[in-house]
């Protein structure tokens, strides 16, 4: 009989819970008291619901049964002697699993926030904004100003005019007994005046005094010539950057690179330039922050057995966000470029993004011309609406705005940067004057039209432009060179170019109704394309190998071209 019956022995264990969660709120009341079971309440999906209702996966999606539960008084502290030490240790395992979730969304925030500020428009680093001024500093112990030390002159001891009488002659004033007597006092001040002030200079200094004025002004000297010479050195490099010498163009764009990268100080990206006079083309080498920089997890959650599971993120996922970090990386970098390249010194940017560990690997290439640069600005923020069809962040990533510019401008991505999946960089920098085989599309596009625009042809159009090559159509003077319509061909591929070219090349001339066609390659020709050139429906097709590439460089461009990697 002193037994308790069951029923009495569960109404009570249920009010001591109920007076458990009366006594302490917070994140286990929210979480396992919440009216729409899930955590605090929370809409399925919501940051506050990363592993569901504990209560429900803990007992098998049963709910919370009449049995022991999980009430917020079973962490230590929570006051509520009468719980079981599972349900307790339970309650404080879920709370350490609140808490891995929470310090994995600050990783996510953090991640977002940096993604915001890489979007915000790049400060021009130009030379205009590098000049100081001097402005001097009064000496702290003297009077406030000057005018303190100017001596008193009799302009500030004249009597005011008398506003009562506007109309009243100058003479009439003069015959005024009362402006008289003002007019003699005022004499009278302006002589005691002076003569205080004489006979103040006249009095010897205070010996310390007198040692801190001088110190004062040798440091004021000091300050200000050290902003004239700074001054008059920018001076000397906005020169040499105007006479594009390669090292004053390197310093100016470096200034510039690493002042857009102190935006965001907790994210070291370090950009180097190397400018190639040939191409008046830079070569920048972005290092790209290290893969663990994205959230792998999306949180933690009780398993079953009352373990805590990480929860991880899907790799396509983590691989859009990092793609997304990087090109917003990389636009920076070409808008730095861009906004401090005032003179127009610069043809074409070529950016290759590196993962440095552990071995290099280029994640990212990017090919811009001059006209391309302007393109680069970021737009604010949309917000993109996923259908139903396509969920998932990787397809939001695919019109994320920096990985659409950076399409647009013929850049190269890595599908899987966390596979190192590595991309053929565009230019490698190198030496200032490299071989036209390691020169980029865009700079071997540039070398051609030097070469040709300056033996004479103009209205200079590429028509279609490759890694191997491109095809363009120009005009020459009457007397000239080059004169009449030409259809240029240029290739450095490491093949010979035979027969099937050089016909390809006489279409094309018919086609633009040119009157002759060019071929140039930095290699050689097959012994039937030199044979069909000397027949006559193609006299009109001229070509130049290896050779002849090299010439046209030194009589044009003065430089000792080389057309074969060393």
């Amino acid at each position: 009989m002193g037994d308790r019956p069951p029923m009495q022995d569960s109404t009570k264990r249920q009010s001591a819970l109920d007076n458990a969660f009366a006594l302490r709120g917070g994140f286990l009341a929210s979480m396992f008291n919440g009216p729409s079971g899930v955590a605090g309440g929370a809409e399925p999906g919501a940051p506050g619901a990363v592993f569901g209702d504990p209560t429900t996966e803990f007992f098998g999606g049963a709910g919370r049964p009449d049995g022991p539960t999980v009430p917020a008084g079973a962490v230590p502290g929570g006051g509520s002697p009468d719980l079981d030490p599972a349900v307790a240790e339970l309650g404080r395992v879920a709370e350490q699993t609140h808490r891995r979730t929470a310090t994995v969304r600050a990783e996510q925030q953090r991640l977002a926030d940096l993604l915001g500020r890489l979007a915000l428009p790049v400060s021009a680093m130009d030379f205009e904004s590098q000049l100081r001024s001097y402005e001097p500093r009064p000496y702290p112990d003297g009077p406030p100003g000057a005018e303190a030390e100017r001596e008193p002159r009799w302009e500030d001891f004249v009597p005011p005019e008398r506003t009562g009488e506007p109309d009243a002659a100058p003479t009439r004033r003069l015959l005024d007994s009362g402006y008289q007597r003002e007019l003699a006092q005022a004499r009278l001040a302006h002589q005691r005046a002076l003569r205080r002030f004489r006979t103040e200079r006249a009095a010897a200094p205070d010996p310390a005094e007198a040692a801190a004025r001088l110190a004062h002004e040798q440091a004021e000297q000091a300050r200000a010539r050290a902003v004239q010479e700074y001054n008059d050195s920018l001076e000397e490099c906005r020169r040499a950057y105007r006479e594009a010498e390669p090292a004053a163009v390197e310093s100016l764009l470096e200034r510039a690179l690493a002042a857009a990268e102190a935006a965001t100080p907790d994210l070291p990206a370090t950009c180097r330039a190397v400018f190639r006079p040939l191409t008046r083309t830079a070569v920048l080498d972005l290092d790209l922050p290290p893969l663990e920089l994205v959230p792998s997890l999306e949180g933690y959650r009780l398993s079953g057995d009352g373990e805590i599971t990480p929860v991880p993120r899907p790799g396509a996922d983590r691989a859009a966000d990092y793609l997304r970090l990087v090109s917003r990386l990389a636009l920076r970098a070409l808008q730095a470029v861009d906004a401090v390249d005032t003179d127009d010194i610069l043809a074409g940017v070529v950016l290759n993004g590196w993962l440095r560990e552990p071995g290099a690997t280029c994640l990212l290439t990017v090919d811009a011309d001059r006209d391309a640069l302007a393109r680069t600005r970021l737009l604010p923020a949309v917000e993109f609406v996923e259908e139903e069809a396509e969920p998932g962040v990787y397809a939001a990533a695919e019109q994320d705005e920096a990985l659409v510019q950076l399409r647009e401008l013929g850049a190269a991505v890595s599908p899987d940067p966390y596979a190192r999946a590595a991309v053929r960089p565009s230019a490698v920098a190198g030496a200032a004057v490299p071989a036209v085989t390691d020169l980029s599309c865009g700079e071997f596009a540039v070398l051609v039209r030097e070469l040709f625009t300056r033996g004479g042809l103009s209205d200079w159009s590429v028509r279609l432009r490759g890694r191997s090559g491109l095809v363009a159509t120009g005009s020459g003077a009457p007397g000239s060179a080059l004169p009449g319509r030409w259809v240029i061909c240029a290739s450095r591929r490491p093949d010979e170019v035979g027969a099937p070219e050089v016909r390809t090349l006489a279409e094309a001339v018919e086609e633009e109704s040119a009157g002759n066609g060019l071929w140039l390659t930095t290699g050689g020709f097959t012994e039937e394309a030199l044979d069909l050139v000397d027949t006559e429906p193609y006299r009109r097709i001229h070509l130049a190998d290896g050779a002849g590439f090299r010439a046209l460089a030194e009589t044009h461009l003065g430089l000792p071209l080389s057309v074969t990697a060393p």
